[in-house]
C-alpha cells in the first residue's frame, strides 16, 4: 500500500487515500449508490473519506462490494452503506461513519436504492480533513455535475452549504445562488423538474437543524415515490 499523498494547490490541500484498490473503485464509479443521472434523490458532498487503514480492515470486502454495486448492496444487506452493516469492523466515530449514520435517519428503505445517489465534488477518496479549492476539482467530473443539475429531469439535488461555496468559486457554477442562511432545507433554484436544495452536511454538529432537515427530506421521499430517472437520449 503506498503512502498517502498530500495534494497541494495554490489555495487548497487534501490528502489522497493511500489505497490503490479504493482508487480503482472510484475511477470505475465516481459516485456511490445509484448512478446519479438515474437517481431521483442525489446528495452532493465534498469528498469521500475513509480511515487510512481501511484496506487492511476485515470489512474491506464489504466496501468493495458496495462500490461495485451500491444498489444491490443496499437491497442485499438492508443498509445503504457498509459503515452501517452489523459486521463492519472499524472505527465507528470517524472516517465517514457519522455522515452515513445521520443520513440513515431520513428513512430511505432498501426498495429506494435505485433512486438514491451520493456524488462528491472531489473525484478521489481521501483521508483526514480536506481544504478544497476549485483547482483541485476534475473538469470532466464537474461537467457531469452541471449536466446533473441542469438537465431538467425529475430530480432532487441536495448540496451541502460548503459544496455550494466551493462550486460558486468555479466559473462553470457562477449561476448557482449564494448560500442561504438560517433556513431549514432552502431551495436554491429550479431547472425544469429539477429542484436544487441547500442542506447541512450530514456530519454537521448542528444536530437540531440537521434532524429537522432529515425530517423534511423524509417527507419529500414519501410524497414523491422514488422512480428511476430516465435522462433524455
Amino acid at each position: 500500500m503506498p503512502v498517502a499523498a498530500h495534494r497541494i494547490t495554490l489555495h487548497g490541500v487534501y490528502q489522497s487515500h493511500p489505497s490503490l484498490p479504493l482508487h480503482a473503485l472510484f475511477r470505475a464509479k465516481p459516485y456511490q449508490g445509484a448512478p446519479p443521472e438515474q437517481a431521483h434523490f442525489v446528495f452532493v458532498g465534498l469528498d469521500a473519506n475513509y480511515t487510512p487503514d481501511v484496506e487492511r480492515s476485515a470489512s474491506f470486502a464489504l466496501i468493495k462490494e458496495y462500490h461495485a454495486d451500491g444498489v444491490s448492496f443496499w437491497q442485499r444487506h438492508g443498509v445503504h452503506h457498509p459503515f452501517l452493516h452489523p459486521g463492519y469492523v472499524g472505527d465507528r466515530r470517524g472516517g465517514g461513519v457519522p455522515y452515513h449514520r445521520n443520513f440513515a435517519s431520513i428513512g430511505f428503505k432498501p426498495q429506494d436504492a435505485p433512486c438514491v445517489s451520493f456524488v462528491e465534488l472531489l473525484h478521489v477518496p481521501t483521508i483526514g480533513a480536506s481544504d478544497l479549492h476549485p483547482s483541485d476539482l476534475d473538469e470532466g467530473h464537474l461537467d457531469r455535475l452541471i449536466a446533473l443539475m441542469r438537465d431538467g429531469q425529475p430530480r432532487n439535488v441536495f448540496l451541502c452549504a460548503d459544496a455550494v461555496r466551493q462550486l460558486r468559486k468555479h466559473p462553470k457554477f457562477r449561476w448557482l445562488p449564494r448560500v442561504i442562511s438560517g433556513e431549514v432545507l432552502p431551495v436554491l433554484c429550479r431547472t425544469g423538474k429539477t429542484t436544487i436544495y441547500q442542506n447541512l452536511h450530514f456530519s454537521c454538529r448542528e444536530q437540531q437543524r440537521r434532524r429537522a432537515e432529515a425530517a423534511v427530506i423524509g417527507a419529500l421521499a414519501r410524497a414523491q415515490p422514488c422512480v428511476e430517472v430516465r435522462p433524455p437520449g
